[in-house]
């Protein structure tokens, strides 16, 4: 039977003696084991980066735009012809399955001022609804009545980039700003969502709706929105409440079987899941293409192991000259080259830990560190010794004891 503990002071001793070229050995599996870490936490970082930022957009949404206007074949963009309207949200709140909360909204760029300065943002008219919708938050003040959209009154809620960029320091609540030439009191403020891509959640202003289509933007179309927001009550109900919006719509627009759709519905869970698959993927390209630095590392072990065999062919003839058995010569091998990976291991997995905090510290970036990669890049390490040794450690087992004594 192998004396496990004996073959193994044999073999830390053996790597001791030779602590220069041990440590290089090692580089290959370090360099391979970091990378790994450091790919996989940025990709786990931009993940769940990319999951924030579609529940801070809103979850289990659908968007209902306007159909393009056509000027002489000419396509004038999504939103452009006027076909939806408040009565087609009510219908869709009334009619269609699955349906959690539904809000029209119009919306326009427009200058706004405030005492000497003015800044020019997105204007949307919306109902009470729309911030629940798409997950806005009052900081200060308050949120519009049912009231002040019956009233068409003339009250705004801005964006905190809006609030910066007119008030500075100045609490803006109850302070009255223009919109074009209108004057709006300000009766609260949003908590900030941040950037998402290019677009800023946070320089906006929020105006009824009725207050809108009145007041600010006019319109040909009395009743008319650009846009209508489904929030489905849950992930599942987004295809069937999608189902029914198209049906609801096409019965109110009157379009028989042959006529096209004279709205564009986008469906932000199918959405969500592109960008996820293709952020994962993305991830494990970068964790596959680091993993190849594993492989090399073990290229690296092999070589070292077999110059090592040749270097102590005679005290392999000795130890088989004093009893040792084939067994005991591989296992000696095996366990050099295991301990080569292993401790690489731990040094790359350390290394790729502090490397992924500098780097999501420097550049800002999200980093997710995780249980499952480190123990999945300790374990890989450890298999690429035992391959790549398993060679070299066969062939000084092969050894034949006469030969390796007169070996020079």
């Amino acid at each position: 039977m192998i004396d496990f503990k004996s073959t193994l002071k044999i073999a830390l001793k053996s790597l001791e003696v030779n602590k220069m070229r041990s440590a290089l050995t090692s580089l290959g599996i370090i360099i391979g084991v970091a990378a790994v870490i450091i790919m996989l936490a940025i990709g786990s970082g931009a993940n769940k980066k990319v999951q924030s930022n579609m529940e801070s957009m809103g979850s289990n949404l659908l968007t209902i735009m306007s159909a393009a206007a056509r000027t002489g074949g000419i396509s004038m963009g999504i939103g452009s012809k006027p076909t939806l309207s408040i009565k087609d949200s009510e219908a869709i709140r009334k009619s269609a399955r699955g349906v959690d909360a539904v809000a029209p909204v119009m919306n326009s760029t427009k200058q706004v001022m405030y005492g000497n300065q003015n800044w020019s943002t997105s204007v949307y008219g919306i109902t009470t609804d729309y911030l629940y919708v798409k997950n806005y938050e009052i900081d200060l003040g308050r949120a519009f009545t049912r009231d002040d959209d019956s009233n068409a009154a003339k009250v705004a809620i801005i964006g905190t980039t809006v609030e910066t960029e007119l008030f500075g320091d100045v609490n803006p609540v109850d302070k009255t700003i223009r919109i074009g030439n209108v004057p709006f009191r300000v009766i609260g403020t949003l908590k900030s969502k941040g950037q998402v891509g290019p677009m800023n959640q946070d320089d906006l202003i929020f105006i009824p709706l009725t207050t809108a289509q009145r007041k600010v933007f006019g319109t040909d179309f009395p009743g008319s929105v650009s846009q209508i927001i489904v929030k489905a009550q849950s992930l599942e109900d987004t295809t069937t409440a999608e189902s029914d919006v198209k049906t609801i719509l096409r019965s109110r627009h009157n379009l028989g079987r042959t006529q096209p759709d004279d709205f564009e519905i986008r469906n932000s869970a199918e959405f969500q899941e592109k960008m996820k698959s293709t952020v994962q993927t993305f991830a494990i390209l970068l964790a596959s293409i680091a993993s190849v630095s594993l492989i090399v590392g073990g290229i690296g072990i092999m070589n070292i192991m077999l110059v090592s065999v040749t270097e102590r062919t005679k005290e392999i003839g000795i130890r088989m000259a004093i009893g040792a058995r084939a067994s005991d010569i591989r296992m000696q091998f095996l366990i050099e080259a295991l301990v080569l990976s292993l401790l690489g291991g731990l040094i790359g997995i350390v290394t790729g830990i502090v490397i992924a905090l500098i780097v999501g510290i420097l550049f800002n970036a999200p980093i997710v560190i995780t249980l499952s990669p480190i123990l999945l890049s300790f374990c890989f390490s450890g298999l690429v010794g035992i391959g790549f040794g398993y060679y070299p450690a066969y062939k000084a087992s092969l050894l034949n004891p006469i030969d390796a004594l007169r070996y020079e």
